[in-house]
C-alpha cells in the first residue's frame, strides 16, 4: 500500500475514534495526495501531477462549529446588560447622541450679512463701467510760429514755469507766452555781442527766470516787472547751454566742461565747482528730492552728482561724481528723473547711440536700454500715469510715448517736419510743448485732459523768491 492509501485509511480512522480539539497547530499536517501515476493498489485513486480535493478528507462537522461558534458568542456578549451600557454610554460621549456620523440633513443657516455684503459687491462690479482706454490724439492742438530758433542740439531754449508762462529763447530774444489767456509778450532782447541765447531756465516761483548766453553770462530776471536782477559772469569760459534750479541754487554747464552751484542771493555766488565731462555740458537735470544731479555731456558721459559728497572736499571746491556711466555712444542730452521713483533716471543718446537708457542712481546699475532707431533729442514723464514721452529727430521727428516699464508705444505724434529738439511739460502734467528746427511750437494733450481747469496765480508761489530782495543784485 503506498503513502496514499495509508494516509487515507488513517484519516478515516481517527475521524471515527475520536474527535481532535480544535485551532490545533502542534503536530498536525495537512492532506497531501499521492502524486506518484503508478499505484500498486487497483482502488487506489490516480491524481496525478494536480491537487484535486476529496471531500472525504474534510471535517465538516469541525468547519461548522467554528463558522458558527463565535458568532453565538458574539450575541451572547452584546445580550450583557453591562457591556451594553457601556456601549450606550460610549456612543453617547463620542457621538453625541447622533445615531450617524455623516448624515445628509438640512443645511446650515446662510450668514446673511457676509451673503448681502456679496451680492452688493458684485451689483457694484456689474454696474461699474470698465475703463476705457485713454484717448491719446494724434495732432497738436495748437500750434505757434517760433522763427528764427536756433537749430542746435546741445542748447536748451524752451521751458514752462509754474505759473503757467512757456519760455522760449528765439534768436536774441525770450518771448513769453501766457498759457491762462494765450497772450505773448518779449522779455528781453540780447545785444549781437552776447548773443544768441544759449538756454532759459524757470526758477521754483515761476516768477524769475535764468538766461544763459552764448557769452558765458547768464542772466536773472524778474518777469513781473521785466526788470534785469542780475548778470553773472566768469562763471564760464564759453557760451552756458544748460540750468538746472535747486531751490535757491542755479546750476550751470557750459561748453567748457564746468558745472558751477550759484547761490543767487549772495554776492560771491560760486559755492560749488563739479568737473568730470571734457566736452559740453548739454543736459542738467535735479532730482525732485534736489538731492542728486544729473549731467549730460558731448563727451558721451553721464553723470550721477550727490550733494552729500559736496563736503568731501569742501577747501578744493570741486566735487567727485557718484556714478560715471559710460554706457551711451553719442552725446548725451535728453534727461529726466522718474516722479514716482526718487532713484530711478531716463536718459536719451545722440545719432549715434538713439537708445534711451533706465538708470538705478543708487547702484549706477543700468536697468534697461531701448533703441529708439532715431536721435533722441529730449524726455518728459508723465506725472499721473507710468508712461514716458520722448521726441527725435532723423527720419521720423516725431515724439512718442511709451509704457514703462515695458517700453510697448503707446503712439507716435507726427506733425514737426524736423528734428524735435526740445519739449516742455505744462504744471499741471497734462500738456507738453515741443519746439522743433521747422521754427514751430505744438502743443500736444498727450497725458490726458484735465478734470477741472487749475491755473496757478502768478506771485502765489512761497518760498525763497517772494520778493526780488532774495537775490542779489548789482
Amino acid at each position: 500500500m503506498d503513502a496514499g492509501s495509508h494516509s487515507i485509511s488513517s484519516e478515516k480512522s481517527s475521524r471515527y475514534a475520536a474527535p481532535r480539539p480544535h485551532l490545533q497547530e502542534a503536530g498536525s499536517r495537512p492532506y497531501m495526495p499521492s502524486l506518484s501515476t503508478a499505484s500498486r493498489n487497483p482502488s487506489a485513486k490516480c491524481y496525478g501531477d494536480r491537487f484535486i480535493p476529496d471531500r472525504s478528507a474534510m471535517d465538516m462537522d469541525m468547519a461548522h462549529y467554528l463558522l458558527t461558534e463565535p458568532r453565538k458568542d458574539k450575541e451572547n456578549a452584546t445580550s450583557s446588560p453591562a457591556k451594553e451600557a457601556y456601549r450606550k454610554l460610549l456612543a453617547e460621549k463620542i457621538l453625541n447622541s447622533r445615531t450617524r456620523i455623516l448624515s445628509f440633513r438640512n443645511k446650515p443657516p446662510e450668514p446673511e450679512n457676509i451673503v448681502t455684503e456679496l451680492r452688493a459687491d458684485a451689483a457694484s462690479l456689474q454696474a461699474k463701467p470698465a475703463k476705457q482706454r485713454r484717448y491719446i490724439p494724434q495732432s497738436a492742438e495748437r500750434t505757434l510760429d517760433a522763427p528764427e530758433l536756433v537749430d542746435d542740439y546741445y542748447l536748451n531754449l524752451l521751458d514752462w514755469g509754474s505759473s503757467n508762462v512757456l519760455s522760449i529763447a528765439l534768436g536774441n530774444s525770450v518771448f513769453l507766452w501766457d498759457a491762462s489767456n494765450s497772450s505773448t509778450s518779449e522779455l528781453v532782447t540780447i545785444d549781437e555781442d552776447n548773443g544768441p541765447v544759449t538756454s532759459v531756465s524757470w526758477a521754483p516761483d515761476g516768477r524769475h527766470i535764468a538766461i544763459g548766453l552764448n557769452s558765458s553770462d547768464v542772466q536773472l530776471w524778474d518777469t513781473s516787472s521785466n526788470r534785469l536782477l542780475r548778470t553773472m559772469r566768469g562763471v564760464h569760459n564759453s557760451r552756458v547751454g544748460s540750468l538746472a534750479w535747486n531751490n535757491n541754487i542755479l546750476t550751470t554747464g557750459g561748453m567748457d566742461g564746468k558745472i558751477v552751484n550759484n547761490d543767487v542771493r549772495i554776492r560771491n555766488h560760486v559755492v560749488q565747482t563739479y568737473q568730470g565731462h571734457q566736452q559740453e555740458v548739454c543736459g542738467l537735470k535735479w532730482s525732485g528730492s534736489g538731492q542728486q544731479l544729473a549731467s549730460g555731456g558731448n563727451d558721451n558721459l553721464l553723470h550721477i552728482w550727490d550733494v552729500s559728497m559736496a563736503s568731501s572736499m569742501p577747501s578744493a571746491g570741486r566735487t567727485q561724481w557718484l556714478h560715471r556711466l559710460e554706457d551711451h555712444l553719442a552725446a548725451v542730452k535728453a534727461l529726466a528723473w522718474c516722479p514716482f521713483q526718487s532713484n530711478l533716471l531716463a536718459s536719451g543718446g545722440g545719432g549715434s547711440d538713439r537708445c534711451i537708457k533706465f538708470w538705478n542712481t543708487h547702484t549706477g546699475a543700468c536697468l534697461n536700454s531701448i533703441d529708439t532707431g532715431s536721435q533722441v533729442c529730449s524726455l518728459v514723464w508723465n506725472k499721473n500715469e507710468r508712461e514716458l514721452l520722448s521726441s527725435h529727430g532723423f527720419t521720423q521727428n516725431q515724439l512718442t510715448l511709451w509704457k514703462y516699464p515695458s517700453m510697448v508705444k503707446m503712439a507716435e505724434l507726427t506733425g514737426h517736419t524736423s528734428r524735435v529738439l526740445f519739449m516742455a511739460q505744462s504744471p499741471d502734467g497734462l500738456t507738453v510743448a515741443s519746439a522743433a528746427a521747422d521754427e514751430t511750437l505744438r502743443f500736444w494733450n498727450v497725458f490726458g485732459t484735465p478734470e477741472a481747469p487749475k491755473t496757478a496765480a502768478k506771485g502765489s508761489h512761497t518760498g525763497m523768491f517772494n520778493g526780488s530782495n532774495h537775490i542779489y543784485i548789482r
